[in-house]
């Protein structure tokens, strides 16, 4: 099992633009030491809000490619919706020569709204958007030479995209999160497939991984093709009091904030525990406790091939966040088998 961290680029609170430079900065020391310690994956998402630094995500990884060697790069969830599938062909293509060959893409619909409004888009176009533009992005990457047309991109009439990435073929995930019909989708087109659980009970979304696998198998596609991966809110620390006491305040605050936007209640300190606790989708505890649940999630979905933590919802202190990247790779990385 691959395992790996993903992340919004937080943004420092009130911070100034020497500050926001500091905090990509010391994102970049994180990605450098999770390529130090064996992780799989570093993935950047893409927001377009004054908390989040990762509104261009393919900039963030290509400074990344030039300071390691051996983690794969990649979105996590590049707003496909908002975006022209041309350019981030181009921008992903670009990272993998940059990276030697170690970049992937994982798209998706994004979870807040503000990247509509901000590049001219109906809201309510929400689904045919990503449908559409998914279907490109993939033409052009199994086809040098394009001719198509759509609702909402002028028509490419055999027109080449260059660059062409140093992978024979560009990894592309479909980000998912609750939608039935996005699950069956992804597994009748056989993309590898990015669950993001943030919340509730994890073993709560195997029968959504089962229409997915149904799906590809009933498309043709093999079982291995058909990977699943999980995205999770974790933290990991030398104790599990530790854990607790350095992530519950800022993921307190960080979700409550939110809450107000969504109509959530505010988190309290059960709603956490529950979170936290064996069914809880939180992966928040020493090496061996987050280890272990990790496991039980794989058990529950029908196995999964790469989990990633998403840590800098929490307002952590630059260091914590760096030893805790430690800890994956040196003690829970090697629990997973």
């Amino acid at each position: 099992m691959q395992l790996g961290i993903d992340s919004f680029a937080a943004a420092p609170t009130g911070g100034t633009s020497s500050d926001n430079a500091t905090a990509l900065r010391q994102l970049l020391e994180r990605i450098e030491r999770a390529d130090q310690v064996g992780l799989d994956f570093f993935g950047i998402g893409e927001h377009h809000r004054r908390e989040f630094l990762d509104s261009a995500p393919a900039v963030i990884l290509g400074a990344a490619a030039a300071r390691t060697s051996r983690i794969r790069l990649g979105s996590a969830v590049a707003v496909l919706s908002a975006a022209d599938p041309v350019r981030v062909f181009q921008q992903f293509s670009t990272l993998d020569l940059l990276s030697n060959g170690r970049a992937e893409l994982v798209v998706g619909r994004g979870s807040f709204t503000e990247a509509f409004p901000l590049f001219g888009l109906n809201l309510h176009d929400y689904d045919a958007l990503f449908e559409e533009k998914l279907a490109l992005l993939l033409q052009i990457r199994d086809q040098e030479q394009v001719s198509w047309s759509g609702r909402f991109r002028p028509a490419l009439t055999g027109q080449v995209v260059y660059p062409r990435p140093m992978q024979a073929q560009l990894p592309i995930w479909r980000g998912v999160g609750g939608t039935p019909e996005s699950f069956v989708r992804a597994g009748a087109m056989g993309l590898p497939l990015m669950v993001a659980i943030i919340g509730g009970e994890t073993h709560r979304f195997r029968p959504l991984v089962d229409l997915y696998r149904e799906a590809g198998r009933k498309a043709g596609f093999a079982p291995e093709q058909l990977q699943v991966g999980l995205h999770s809110l974790g933290y990991v620390a030398e104790t599990s009091e530790q854990a607790v006491a350095d992530y519950y305040p800022g993921y307190a605050r960080t979700f409550t904030r939110i809450g107000r936007e969504r109509g959530w209640p505010p988190v309290t300190p059960g709603h956490f525990e529950a979170q936290r606790g064996p069914r809880g989708a939180l992966l928040v505890g020493n090496p061996e406790e987050v280890a272990a649940k990790i496991l039980r999630h794989a058990e529950s979905l029908g196995g999964v091939s790469r989990v990633t933590f998403q840590m800098d919802n929490a307002d952590l202190a630059p260091e914590k966040l760096l030893r805790a990247i430690e800890l994956l790779g040196e003690r829970v990385k090697p629990l997973l088998g």
